[in-house]
């Protein structure tokens, strides 16, 4: 989670090693990718952006002009929801920043979620999203299954949570969940309930 550049000490090595892939959060698969698409996915739904950010962000993903007053640029890039070369005016929308606009109106739903096996040494789980897929495994950060339930990572296998999730989402790598809980207990109909109609009718994939 804190890439390549947060395991080392002097500066010129932080530099060099900055942009390294293998950790990276645009690299899909890592940690840190995993952790930035839970961080752009709760910003969208549970603190957007001001309406004249989201514009320019809007802009630039349309390659629309813009006008920006009050320069939300300095905060999008902050946020590296865009990139560019300021000084040219040249700006771009990045992958995170088009994540954003795809959480703010994709459909979440609650859906139980079962805990297969956690991986200590990786920190990560596996985990079945019942309202995705009844068999098909999830790999997740352990660390933010551990937290929002109150668990250690040890006692995470076995369990249910509860958590919204985007289950319209095609690639397992794609779902992100937030709102973790543990939930009331389970049962037959309770899995019926939280599974939405649309995977009821043929849905699932």
């Amino acid at each position: 989670m804190m890439q390549c550049h947060g395991h080392v000490q002097d500066s010129a090595t932080v530099a060099s090693v900055s942009a390294c892939p293998c950790s990276a959060e645009t690299t899909r698969g890592t940690h840190a990718w995993r952790l930035a698409q839970i961080r752009v996915v709760k910003h969208a739904t549970q603190h957007p952006l001001p309406k004249r950010a989201e514009h320019v962000l809007r802009a630039l993903a349309g390659h629309e002009a813009f006008q920006d007053p009050t320069d939300e640029l300095r905060g999008l890039r902050a946020r590296r929801y865009v990139d560019g070369e300021p000084a040219e005016g040249l700006w771009r929308i990045t992958l995170l920043g088009r994540r954003y606009l795809a959480a703010l109106y994709e459909p979440r739903y609650t859906s139980a979620v079962h805990v297969n096996s956690v991986d200590q040494e990786t920190r990560t789980a596996k985990v079945v999203v019942l309202g995705w897929h009844m068999e098909r495994e999830v790999t997740v950060l352990a660390d933010q299954l551990a937290q929002a339930a109150e668990l250690k990572l040890d006692e995470l296998p076995g369990r249910y949570l509860e958590a919204k999730v985007n289950l319209r989402a095609t690639d397992p790598d794609d779902l992100v969940l937030t709102r973790t809980q543990v939930p009331a207990p389970i049962t037959e109909q309770y899995v019926a309930a939280v599974r939405p109609l649309w995977v009821a009718k043929g849905g699932a994939r």
